[in-house]
């Protein structure tokens, strides 16, 4: 029995471990551009309560080279120094402008509605959402419009380099691009427009303007809190595709600031994602049997009375597949390599918020995000 186990726990390391590594040679960069005209953007950033990073975020957009911009800063109902600080910048640079939210309807989330409104105002016809913590490089906006020709995409995605500092940030924001290049098949999703392909991180979006008019945008997922992968599925139920290039070189984040911010911020968004009611079993399955079991069962095997030889050879290479993945990307995502050598305590970590978000859905308590409470679908 052991022996099964064994291979059974290996097997579920080692082909997420394949598909990490075969992703990771289509997960690239967005291209140096050749452009013989200046890409026309509108940078479009929702700003609630950002007075400590939206400085920092506007003026990173400003020094964006080749480019005509207009930078479109949406105050929603903030009630810090958010507006005085992008109002201080416009009046230096003319490519600023400062919204106001309307009051936000029954039934949207806070993100989605200041996204929405934010592309009414844009005049461009390449429109880059972005969080009020994301910083780009002068040379982004150039080079996500170049991916853009190049893939024929009407909406893509990038996370950006993720800088982590306290303890639950080093351990549990790394496992975005594990979970993403794991269990998606990115050569899959670029053949095919399948809605259940749609991915992408809600920190970092670049839309056709025209596509994203047709299929309603974010008022087509005006309730949900988790428009990473709502977003690009909306696109694909309406007929266009998506894509995502790798933002690490072009943009940097720090999501969550503490340790408490970390874990709401993720079962922020559980409840739509692994810990559905559909999939939160299958979610289960898939980490801890793939990516801790495996180790668990190697020092089980390697105590006073060892295992079989079966055994320990597959515990050996579930333990391989586990590791070597998370190894070799801390270079190429600059993720911390404790947080890679952690990884088993990441998964468990991961899966607790899940089973925490999924319980609290049941009892059917409210989400409570940037100072707003949102309903919560138990059967969603």
């Amino acid at each position: 029995m052991m022996a099964w186990i064994a291979v059974g726990s290996s097997l579920l390391a080692v082909l997420p471990a394949a598909l990490f590594l075969r992703n990771l040679t289509l997960y690239a960069p967005p291209p140096f551009a050749n452009h013989q005209s200046r890409p026309r953007c509108s940078v479009l950033i929702p700003a609630r309560n950002e007075e400590a990073t939206i400085s920092r975020a506007v003026l990173s957009v400003l020094r964006n080279e080749k480019v005509d911009l207009e930078v479109i800063v949406l105050n929603d109902d903030s009630v810090d120094r958010t507006a005085q600080i992008v109002e201080a910048i416009a009046k230096e640079d003319e490519r600023v402008r400062l919204g106001t939210a309307p009051p936000l309807p029954g039934g949207w989330c806070g993100k989605q509605h200041a996204c929405y409104i934010l592309a009414q105002l844009a005049k461009n016809p390449l429109l880059v959402f972005m969080d009020a913590d994301v910083i780009l490089r002068p040379d982004a906006l150039l080079r996500m419009s170049a991916f853009m020709e190049k893939s024929g995409a009407a909406l893509a995605s990038g996370v950006p380099r993720q800088e982590t500092l306290t303890f639950s940030e080093k351990l549990l924001i790394p496992l975005i691009h594990f979970v993403l290049l794991s269990y998606l098949p990115i050569f899959r999703m670029r053949a095919s427009s399948r809605a259940a392909y749609g991915a992408g991180c809600g920190q970092l979006f670049v839309a056709r303007a025209d596509a994203y008019a047709a299929c309603g945008g974010h008022s087509s997922i005006r309730s949900t809190l988790h428009d990473g992968p709502k977003l690009p599925r909306a696109f694909r139920a309406a007929g266009f595709m998506t894509d995502l290039f790798d933002a690490t070189d072009i943009a940097q984040c720090r999501m969550y600031l503490t340790n408490g911010e970390v874990w709401r911020g993720l079962a922020k968004n559980a409840h739509e994602a692994l810990a559905s009611p559909r999939l939160i079993w299958l979610a289960t399955l898939l980490l801890v049997g793939g990516q801790v079991l495996p180790l668990f069962l190697l020092l089980a095997a390697c105590l006073p009375k060892p295992g079989s030889r079966i055994t320990v050879t597959f515990c050996l290479l579930g333990t391989a597949a586990i590791f070597i993945p998370r190894l070799i990307v801390v270079g190429r995502f600059r993720q911390p390599f404790g947080s890679a050598l952690l990884h088993p305590l990441g998964i468990c970590a991961l899966v607790a918020i899940q089973w925490f978000a999924f319980f609290r859905s049941l009892r059917g308590r409210p989400v409570a995000w940037r100072g707003r409470s949102y309903p919560i679908d138990p059967v969603r």
